[in-house]
């Protein structure tokens, strides 16, 4: 039976490979990819495209009621998947969205909430929400190496907003803002898993570290330098998933083949626990409130 998915952060890296996998493992599908561009990313076979800024709330929000829109008309088959795949992080705690947003906070954390918000009511039965996480959530050596600051947990109200970390100019700061974003990314994911419609499961994705992705584009001359030309070597060690694989293994987690109930954390082909600040009930409900309170901001102005 057709049915659609949508797809954020399909135009590079794991999620155009993973996009790929999709459309050739599940040829009924409808592949609905939103990017900045459509030139962004050319697919063949059933796609077509939604053009939206992660980075500014008001787009995303037009670029979600589109689609709602399009499934309600019928110009769309039945919508089954939702991926969440873009991600990005930044060299400063001081780039923010046209509304004011974090920016880490705004592509990682809140573009997702609007698309789920506004298209919960419409997936068919059997449907799955998948959001690309990450390791570093766990802020230790074994998942990270060291190269990015665990996470720093606040108010859900001052991770909006920038200068929530010290030294906001510094590629420390930045670093931070994105592995707490991935905290809070799997915060909601738990919230989701109680609180969307029965037979829609919500998974946490986390490819482990992908050297040689479009992730460090915003860096510096040195770690652009390093990302795309020395720490692929890593992709070949326990340390490191080379990109292919972690596209596969996010198209095998969309589509079902890896098994994992609602509301889990996926290491790259199998599930298993995430951090143990991961789990947290009151922090999930605050984000949740917080998240309501962010994507519901007036812009009529």
């Amino acid at each position: 039976m057709q049915h659609t998915t949508v797809m954020t952060g399909a135009s590079r890296g794991i999620g155009r490979i993973a996009a790929e996998h999709i459309l050739r493992q599940s040829p009924d599908t409808h592949l609905v990819v939103v990017a900045r561009d459509s030139a962004d990313t050319q697919f063949g076979g059933n796609v077509s495209y939604v053009v939206a800024d992660l980075n500014s709330l008001k787009s995303v929000r037009s670029a979600a009621a589109e689609i709602r829109d399009r499934l309600d008309r019928g110009d769309l088959p039945p919508l089954r998947h939702f991926v969440g795949n873009a991600g990005i992080q930044h060299t400063n705690d001081l780039t923010e969205s046209p509304e004011g947003i974090e920016s880490t906070f705004m592509v990682n954390v809140l573009a997702n909430h609007v698309f789920v918000r506004t298209l919960e009511d419409r997936f068919a039965r059997s449907g799955r929400i998948v959001v690309t996480v990450s390791d570093t959530h766990f802020g230790d050596l074994k998942h990270n190496m060291g190269m990015v600051p665990g996470p720093a947990w606040d108010s859900p109200g001052v991770l909006a907003r920038t200068r929530a970390f010290p030294n906001p100019e510094t590629a420390a700061a930045g670093r931070t803002a994105y592995s707490t974003s991935k905290l809070a990314a799997i915060y909601l994911v738990h919230e989701y898993a109680r609180r969307l419609p029965a037979g829609v499961d919500v998974i946490s994705y986390n490819p482990g570290f992908v050297p040689g992705t479009g992730l460090a584009r915003n860096a510096g001359p040195l770690d652009r330098f390093l990302m795309r030309r020395v720490l692929p070597l890593l992709a070949f060690t326990p340390f490191g998933t080379h990109r292919d694989d972690a596209g596969r293994y996010l198209a095998e987690v969309v589509l079902g083949s890896t098994q994992a109930p609602t509301g889990s954390y996926v290491d790259r082909d199998e599930a298993t626990r995430s951090s143990a600040e991961s789990y947290h009930p009151q922090r999930e409900h605050e984000l949740w409130d917080a998240a309501e309170r962010l994507i519901a901001l007036d812009l009529a102005e």
